[in-house]
């Protein structure tokens, strides 16, 4: 009995101890202890954007100085003082297919133009011809002469010896919307490696960014892949206009009509455009002007002039900033002769301060006015009507046989050099 007694005892404590006890020996009457607050969500932080990258080095140099002891890398350099050629381009085109589909644009972008394969065999063929690049600006500069007055000079080039200096320039590197139509990249832009890309449309519709289908990044890419090529860092001068915007950026005013939202859109378009010309100039890119409205500069009309001039100053000038270089719309001289006469006109256009004026020839001709501080040149044209019928002439740099893509440009037949 006493055994039974003593089990139901034992069993009562173990039914009640559980409920009497806890952790902290609280009563089973009082509130439990509230629990922690669950751990707050923790939202990871987004990733920092990724920096552009640093730019690689580039280097231009002056080919006006002799480099110390007349070698420089191993390359012995020497004293030139002969003809600095000039070659002028317009835009590239990069899908024939778009550009000679037989519209009404067809026959001008033939006569003009060159595609993306000609202008590579062109690169090719004066770079094996012994051509280097230099810089327009430092083909010629500015000093006085024993009275003060200013005066324009050739400058001796430093060379490497067995090179010739050549001058690159490219017309209207503005991407004009009917450009944009036949098969021309679209803009510049900036890509993820920080260098200057084209962006445009193939035939599909579908988005392009490349450096192989604009003469812009396929200069830069050929100069990467052959230094020797612009040993003192030079590209080519860009000639442009205003009217449509500059480099694929609608940065113009429109005169017919303008409201805040279009000028908000055009302040948007100037910002997005200068970190592209800040990377143009710091590789070897120069500017110069095409006048704002591509007008015609031996009309005489000098109200029309200076209005042009203000206005591309205004609008492309702030941009790129000061350039001595003008080039000539159709090639059209001011004052009708500029080498035999200095007009209103020129006069005007020098006192805004150009003083190299580059108008289309049959060769690399310049002449130092003695008139007025200024140089006139004219540059030659590899397009389609002189790879037709102008094949001797361009002998020196190319042969048109092995440069002009017979197979995607119109039949329109060949000049009588051909079969020489």
């Amino acid at each position: 009995m006493k055994k039974t007694l003593a089990l139901l005892l034992a069993l009562t404590m173990l039914l009640v101890l559980p409920a009497c006890s806890g952790g902290n020996n609280a009563l089973p009457d009082q509130p439990s202890p509230a629990e922690p607050p669950p751990a707050e969500e923790t939202v990871p932080e987004p990733p920092e954007p990724e920096a552009p990258p640093e730019p690689e080095a580039y280097e231009i140099s002056d080919p006006k100085v002799m480099p110390e002891g007349g070698v420089k890398d191993g390359v012995a350099y020497a004293a030139y003082d002969g003809l600095v050629e000039h070659l002028f381009f317009h835009p590239i085109i990069a899908y024939p297919e778009l550009a000679f589909d037989g519209d009404a644009q067809e026959k001008g972008l033939d006569d003009f133009m060159i595609t993306v394969d000609e202008f590579n065999k062109i690169l090719n063929s004066v770079y094996e011809r012994g051509y280097v690049l230099v810089d327009i600006a430092d083909v010629w500069s500015e000093t006085t002469d024993e009275a003060g007055n200013p005066v324009m000079v050739r400058n001796t080039l430093y060379l490497p010896e067995g090179k010739k200096p050549l001058i690159f320039s490219y017309d209207d590197t503005n991407y004009y919307p009917y450009m944009l139509e036949n098969g021309f990249a679209h803009k510049l832009i900036l890509g993820e490696d920080g260098k200057v890309w084209s962006w445009g449309l193939d035939p599909a519709g579908n988005e392009v960014v490349s450096r192989d289908l604009d003469a812009i990044p396929a200069l830069d890419k050929f100069v990467e892949e052959h230094p020797d090529f612009s040993p003192f860092g030079a590209k080519a001068c860009l000639s442009l206009t205003g009217y449509e915007g500059i480099l694929g950026y609608r940065t113009q005013t429109d005169t017919q009509s303008w409201d805040e939202a279009r000028e908000s859109n055009r302040q948007a378009e100037r910002e997005a455009v200068k970190p592209i010309i800040a990377e143009l100039k710091r590789t070897g890119w120069t500017f110069g002007s095409h006048t704002w409205g591509h007008i015609r500069l031996g009309s005489g009309n000098m109200g029309k002039i200076q209005t042009d001039t203000e206005k591309w100053l205004d609008e492309v000038g702030s941009l790129v900033g000061p350039t001595p270089i003008l080039f000539y719309p159709h090639g059209e001289r001011p004052d009708g002769n500029d080498w035999k006469q200095t007009g209103p006109a020129f006069q005007y256009l020098q006192s805004q301060g150009f003083r190299v004026f580059c108008s289309v020839g049959v060769e690399s001709f310049s002449y130092i006015k003695q008139d007025i501080c200024a140089v006139i040149c004219d540059r030659l044209h590899p397009d389609g009507t002189t790879l037709r019928y102008s094949r001797n002439r361009y002998l020196q740099f190319y042969d048109a046989k092995d440069i002009m893509d017979t197979a995607v440009r119109p039949d329109l037949g060949v000049g009588q050099d051909w079969n020489a």
